[in-house]
């Protein structure tokens, strides 16, 4: 299979979908990687590295994206790649269709094969392409939020894990899932007070047991929501329905009940976001402020971190890039069922409930492709 791997486009994206270690595992399999010039760059991977393991350089983005049977990137693609995405083309990347309407219909409008990250799914409803990055994110969401908690930043002027005599920071995360536990594991090694929500009560159980004892745990409705957010310096939303938008757990009206100079990070910005009034940013412009109440609501937070991140990606990617590339997306898809949950998009048609529940779109069942 010819497999082309653009350089990703979107602000401040730094990571790359395939290191050259991965090049030369493709290569090994008798496939073709056509990679474009500087990809690799943001996250330490040098042309010359990319070369040394196979791959074919291309200058620019439309003779990648012209070239490739199979797209493997990072981000979903941004309006100016609709027009190179061709019929039949498969792209292999996280999408978060349910967040955002015209990228589902430019997909849709393109008659390309769209396999997602963010839905493909292991039996025990794990995702294993999610994990990596939502360690990441996780773990940023503390870092970053105890950045803005400075008063230079417009933060309540309060250091994450105090100091001896002073209390320290309250940390507020909803959702006990890979985001909410790495961030309460960071919040907690910091020395932070840290609260961690959630609607399983075995969840809660298996949270309690294995985390230090500055984290408690509590039942996740919205009355907790409503008392806990009056008290709490950092909130962190860590909510995920898979290949669905994220539900809205704090609203504008809680915002007011909230002190002056909270510091909220929606980690779920990419799926919707679970805080209202959180809007997509970037890195570059990542914080917004609402009723004294800083936002920070970063779409790629793992970005930041591209070297890390890069390497964490494709160590989880690259075996399904490698099954993908083998055997063709079509037969890939009937062999695996993790795979063929990854599939939202075909040929025009929506296949994915979540995305077309979202936009009520027509749904038309995966197996009519298979």
């Amino acid at each position: 299979m010819i497999i082309g791997v653009p350089k990703e486009i979107k602000n401040n994206e730094n990571r790359v979908a395939v290191t050259p270690a991965g090049v030369k595992e493709l290569s090994k399999h008798g496939h073709s990687v056509f990679v474009q010039i500087t990809a690799g760059e943001g996250s330490g991977f040098s042309d010359e590295e990319y070369i040394g393991a196979g791959a074919t350089m291309l200058p620019t983005i439309e003779e990648t994206y012209a070239k490739a049977e199979m797209i493997i990137k990072v981000k979903e693609p941004i309006e100016p790649e609709y027009k190179l995405i061709k019929k039949d083309q498969l792209v292999f990347t996280y999408f978060h269709f349910a967040s955002y309407e015209p990228l589902t219909h430019a997909m849709m409008e393109s008659g390309s094969v769209c396999l997602a990250y963010e839905t493909v799914e292991l039996q025990d409803r794990s995702l294993p392409l999610l994990v990596p990055m939502s360690e990441v994110a996780g773990r940023m969401a503390i870092q970053e939020g105890a950045k803005y908690l400075e008063k230079p930043l417009k933060g309540r002027g309060i250091l994450l894990g105090g100091v001896p005599g002073v209390s320290p920071a309250k940390v507020l995360i909803l959702g006990g899932g890979v985001v909410g536990t790495n961030a309460a594991k960071m919040a907690a090694g910091m020395g932070a007070d840290v609260t961690i929500m959630d609607l399983s009560l075995p969840r809660l159980r298996y949270l309690d047991d294995v985390m230090p004892a500055n984290v408690n745990t509590m039942m996740s409705n919205d009355y907790n929501i409503h008392e806990l957010i009056k008290t709490h310096d950092l909130i962190v939303g860590a909510v995920l329905i898979p290949g669905a938008k994220a539900p809205n757990l704090i609203t504008r009206a809680m915002l007011k009940d909230m002190r002056q100079g909270t510091v909220l990070v929606d980690v779920a910005v990419d799926q919707g976001g679970c805080i209202e009034t959180c809007k997509p940013t970037t890195h570059e412009d990542p914080t917004f402020i609402i009723d004294d109440i800083m936002h920070y609501c970063v779409a790629n937070m793992p970005g930041a971190v591209p070297y890390t991140s890069t390497l964490a990606l494709t160590n989880a990617t690259l075996p399904y890039a490698i099954e993908l590339a083998n055997k063709g997306w079509k037969k890939a898809c009937q062999d695996s069922e993790q795979l063929r949950l990854g599939l939202n998009v075909v040929n025009g048609d929506v296949v994915y409930k979540g995305v077309s529940d979202a936009f009520d779109l027509p749904y038309t069942d995966v197996e009519t492709y298979l």
